[in-house]
């Protein structure tokens, strides 16, 4: 069995990383392999209040143990006082199915729950009062519920006071809900003579023997004016849908395309535990040309865990960047450790909190997804955004601009970089771009391209607008830059009156648009806005080493190897490069033909024995195959299956080494080990039949056009 080193884990981030960046399957299409215990949940304990994209994701996974944890996190979502021990919203559900079964089951031949009373009743409780007709002539049997200042009203969209109307179609059976404008009046009378559709007069004849039915067969909602005269409200058929959908739309389902994502990556602890977050990713070049991805992620809470007399968290922070046809070209992953006494903890709960970093970034077109989980709490949050990094050099443009609610002077070394800083300004931003009327309204961006006599001829063009209205607009010259220049516009948001605005920036050369960028924004009517605290730290200057390594390493897993020789070969060159630089080189020149350099930049790292990454040993093997020094090949393996174990890739490898050396038995001995170690590999099958044919063929093969077999 191969055994992991400690230098092998950066690998394991990396083939973590991909995992999460895989697509879900295909959608099961029914509950045909749910357990009993999970259908009778399904159809049963939650129907009503389960969302049709929750339905989906739950019927798409493939485990009793993840639809356990999918349960967990439904209801976990819906605890209105996640502090307390008890889910008060699970307790009165459950106590609202027991009650419709035991007071609505005995007259139905189905569980009480599913009847049409029973449905209302789980959804909106206990009426405020209700209202039974029966046994009286002419009528049908009925009830008239009625509830008043629900407090799912407002965000169900429902009126502060309504009725439901229920009654028994024959003498004996269910009660069916009353929907005035499809039943209509003729519905609630038992021995109505009349043409149904003829409400008007069906409704006289009720009013003749109860006035107070008879007005809500018009309309459940009291005081409500029909709007057509002599037939029932359709608004009410209205109420009812919406009454419907009020279980199902109580929270945002959100989490359970995300539990759904991350299921296979996020541990177990983790996975109902999802939280909802906000980001912000934009791209910045520096003087050097190098661009950088700088980042901000804000999880809807921070959660601490009691260490002592302090309340600490440890945030780890996994990122991916993966090419538009899904390979990943780079992966990161960062710890931040926050600790705090009680009484900071106490001021910092009342406020956001937000993450800040970046990153260097080859141009291309890229999808960078974030994962940040909390160990302390077991939760996680993720984001991911289609970033878009233009060739350095690339004609006039803009970046995309950042909304800010505040500009200062930056008071760090200038030769260090940071997040969202232009130059020497320092950028203040949330993700929602909610100002107060204190705030200033703040765009950040970067002009490229102003070469020549370009800069001379160009101009940026400012707007804020409120529905497609401009409010205010004004213009830049731009004369005094050249190539990258970072602009900080700020404006007081004070004359602004709380709405919903946009900004906007347009870049004119020769009184031509040659680019244009905005985003939208509001103003809230409050005093001030809760603004985070911010964990960002300074990163090396522009131009160090280290962004030589980060960038080499991305063009070469993006298979851009020329490209990546000058990065790769400057950060070596730096004496801090670390294996995976060496490993990203190797590739480099072992590509280029060039296998005694890769061999040479790798050997070093081999003496380090099982601390060395598996794939180190790998390539130093394959490299030396391809530039013909089997021995050398062999040795290397032998001292790698002693490290790490016997696995068929090293065996393949060794049975190439030793048919290279003219050492067919010892090169059969190791393919048939393979083989019975691994009976997949028909490749693998076709050389040992061709060896023990003795084959020319099989004579010392070319490995610079063969990859080993795994």
């Amino acid at each position: 069995m191969m055994r992991r080193s400690a230098a092998a884990r950066p690998v394991i981030v990396m083939l973590a990383a991909c995992l999460f960046l895989v697509p879900a399957g295909p959608a099961r299409p029914s509950g045909s392999e749910l357990s009993p215990a999970h259908r009778k949940w399904l159809e049963e304990d939650v129907d009503g209040i389960l969302s049709s994209r929750e339905r989906d994701v739950f019927l798409r996974l493939e485990s009793d143990r993840q639809r356990d944890l999918f349960i967990a996190a439904f209801w976990k979502r819906r605890d209105p006082v996640p502090a307390t021990p008890e889910n008060e919203f699970k307790a009165e559900h459950e106590r609202r199915l027991a009650d419709a079964d035991a007071r609505f089951g005995r007259t139905a031949a189905r569980p009480g729950r599913k009847t049409d009373r029973g449905r209302m009743f789980v959804l909106l409780g206990e009426p405020d009062d209700i209202v039974r007709y029966s046994g009286k002539d002419g009528l049908r049997e009925a009830e008239v519920w009625f509830y008043r200042n629900k407090e799912n009203a407002g965000s169900a969209g429902l009126p502060p006071s309504f009725n439901l109307v229920f009654f028994q179609e024959g003498s004996v059976g269910d009660f069916k809900i009353y929907s005035p404008f499809q039943d209509g009046p003729a519905a609630l009378l038992s021995d109505f003579r009349g043409d149904p559709g003829d409400y008007e007069k069906a409704y006289r004849a009720l009013s003749a023997l109860d006035a107070g039915l008879a007005a809500v067969s018009f309309s459940l909602i009291p005081g409500e004016a029909s709007g057509f005269p002599g037939r029932p409200s359709p608004s009410s058929d209205i109420l009812l849908q919406r009454i419907a959908a009020s279980g199902a739309g109580r929270i945002d389902d959100e989490y359970a395309a995300k539990f759904l994502e991350y299921k296979d990556i996020v541990e177990v602890e983790y996975s109902a535990n999802y939280l909802d977050s906000r980001g912000t990713m934009i791209v910045r070049r520096e003087p050097s040309g190098t661009a950088f991805v700088h980042y901000a992620l804000e999880p809807a809470r921070l959660s601490l865990a009691a260490a002592g007399r302090e309340y600490a968290a440890t945030l780890r922070l996994n990122g991916a960047v993966s090419l538009e046809d899904g390979r990943v070209i780079s992966t990161f992953e960062k710890i931040v450790s926050v600790r705090m006494d009680e009484e900071r903890k106490n001021t910092l709960s009342r406020v956001p909190f937000m993450i800040q970093d970046l990153f260097p970034l080859i141009p291309g077109i890229f999808k960078v997804s974030l994962l940040l989980r909390n160990e302390a709490s077991k939760e996680f949050c993720a984001f991911e955004r289609t970033v878009v990094v233009p060739e350095s050099g690339s004609g006039p443009g803009l970046t995309a601009p950042l909304l800010g609610y505040r500009a200062r002077s930056s008071d760090v070394e200038p030769s260090n970089l940071k997040p969202f800083r232009f130059g020497s300004t320092q950028v203040y931003f949330q993700s929602g771009r909610t100002l107060a009327r204190s705030d200033d309204l703040v765009l950040a961006f970067q002009v490229l391209g102003l070469d020549g006599p370009v800069r001379s001829r160009a101009r940026l063009r400012f707007s804020i607008t409120r529905d497609d209205v401009a409010i205010e607009e004004w213009e830049r010259d731009l004369s005094g830059f050249s190539g990258v220049s970072d602009i900080v516009e700020s404006r007081p948001a004070s004359g602004l009156s709380p709405a919903f605005y946009a900004a906007r920036v347009r870049l004119f050369i020769d009184g031509r648009e040659a680019a244009a960028g905005g985003g939208d924004f509001a103003v809230t009517p409050l005093e001030a806005v809760p603004r985070p605290w911010i964990h960002a730290k300074l990163m090396p200057a522009d131009g160090d080493p280290a962004y030589d390594g980060l960038l080499g390493r991305q063009l070469e897993a993006a298979g851009r190897a020329a490209e990546a020789r000058p990065f790769l070969e400057k950060a070596a060159a730096g004496g801090t490069a670390g294996p995976e630089i060496a490993l990203a080189l190797a590739r480099v020149y072992d590509r280029a033909g060039e296998y005694a350099a890769a061999a040479f930049i790798l050997d070093p790292y081999l003496a380090a024995g099982a601390e060395t990454a598996y794939d180190i040993w790998i390539l130093a093997a394959e490299t030396r195959l391809r530039g013909g020094d089997f021995a050398g090949a062999v040795g290397v393996l032998d001292r790698a299956m002693t490290l790490f174990g016997i696995h068929p890739r090293l065996l393949n490898l060794v049975g190439d080494g030793y048919l290279g050396l003219n050492r067919r038995v010892e090169a059969r001995a190791a393919w048939e080990k393979s083989l019975a170690l691994n009976p997949g590999q028909p490749e693998l099958r076709k050389k040992l039949e061709a060896l023990a044919a003795r084959r020319p063929e099989m004579e010392p093969i070319d490995l610079k056009q063969t990859e080993s077999y795994s």
